[in-house]
This record gives structure tokens, sequence and C-alpha cells, in this order.
């Protein structure tokens, strides 16, 4: 499902990222990896699933890609989606802000998930916050093979859809699953639904031709 977008943080905290920053920092990571490559526009959107057209609007920064397309042009060149985002050379020590934390889904019902923290080296890792309000779902497609998620629900509980097959997380359980085939992620309740997830992914590239 695509309706999602690179956006603001919002409010004021201090070293909030804006969606011009974010959005500028793809665009030169996507051209730069694929230029070390050797890659032309055409071979990276072979490779992701994603259209040249696309891609020229992400690498010159003209849009705000949604949260499926960076997994696959991330999945495409073997990193994480951190990789893309990062917007400094990476350092021995970092504390992070949540707040400061690009917002990389929002939900139809009001929800929204935040990539927190990710790491490139020696594993590729990701750390996210997600929030899924009442009748809020998120669609998400096959990531490289190999990939691992693990979400642990604080409250409430969360529906998690594998291989077609519904589990129902409740709070203080969490669930470990292959991410390398479709799945989605859907709140039932009457109330916010508040996760943490990391997901772990092998290294190399993930051709989807």
């Amino acid at each position: 499902m695509e309706d999602s977008v690179l956006t603001d943080t919002g409010g004021s905290a201090k070293g909030s990222r804006g969606v011009d920053a974010v959005t500028a920092a793809v665009a030169q990571h996507v051209r730069a990896l694929r230029q070390a490559r050797g890659w032309s526009l055409d071979e990276l959107s072979g490779r992701s699933g994603v259209s040249k057209g696309m891609v020229v609007q992400i690498e010159g920064g003209r849009t705000n890609p949604s949260i499926g397309t960076l997994c696959r042009i991330a999945d495409a060149f073997g990193v994480s989606v951190a990789r893309l985002l990062e917007p400094d050379p990476p350092r021995e020590v970092r504390v992070s802000d949540a707040a400061a934390a690009p917002l990389l889904w929002r939900g139809g019902k009001g929800g929204f998930a935040r990539l927190l923290a990710g790491v490139n080296d020696p594993n590729f890792v990701e750390f996210w916050e997600w929030q899924l309000h009442p009748g809020d779902v998120h669609e998400s497609p096959d990531h490289a093979p190999g990939t691992r998620e693990l979400l642990h629900v604080l409250n409430s509980e969360l529906i998690v859809t594998v291989a077609a097959a519904d589990h129902r997380v409740r709070a203080g359980e969490t669930i470990d699953f292959m991410g390398d085939e479709a799945h989605a992620y859907r709140n039932d309740a009457d109330v916010p639904v508040r996760v943490l997830m990391v997901v772990v992914m092998p290294s190399g590239g993930f051709d989807r031709r």
C-alpha cells in the first residue's frame, strides 16, 4: 500500500529534521549508491521494481517516496532504509531524540511510523516506533530474502498477517517472523496501539527482476 510519504515530525523539538532535509539526504544517497555501482537509472529501476520516472524524481529531490518505495530501493542496494536517510557520517556514539526521527508512514486513521535508528555495519538493523490508530492498516511488500522482523506490542493488541494468516499479538507479547514475504499490520481494537519493531536484514542486494 503506497499511501505513505516522508513527512515532517512536527513540533519544535531540537534537532528535528524537516522533510526537505530528509528528501535531500535520500536523493544524495540514492544517486551516490547507484553511481558507485555503475548502474544506470534503468538498472536501478529493474532491480528495485521502482519505475525509472520515480527514481529520477527521487534523485532530483523532487518527491517524498513512500516507505514501500524506500524499502525496495534499499533492498536493491543491499542496505537498510536508515542508510538512505543518514544526514551525517556515522559516529562511534550517537544519541538521537525520537522527535527528530523522520516519519515514514502515516495511516489513514491517524497512525504513524518513524525510524528511530539504524545501523549498517557489521549487520543491517533498523529500530522503529509504530502507532496504529483504530482501523489503521499497513500492508508491507516482501523484503530481501532472509529479512527478519520482531514486533513488541506495548499496549492493546495488534493483528499481524503473515502468509495470509492472522496472528493476534497482545500487550507485552513479541512476534518474530520472516519479512521476506508480503505481510501486514492492523489495529482492530478501539484504542491506538503502540509497537516497537526491530528489522534485521542480510547483506547483499536483492534483484526483483
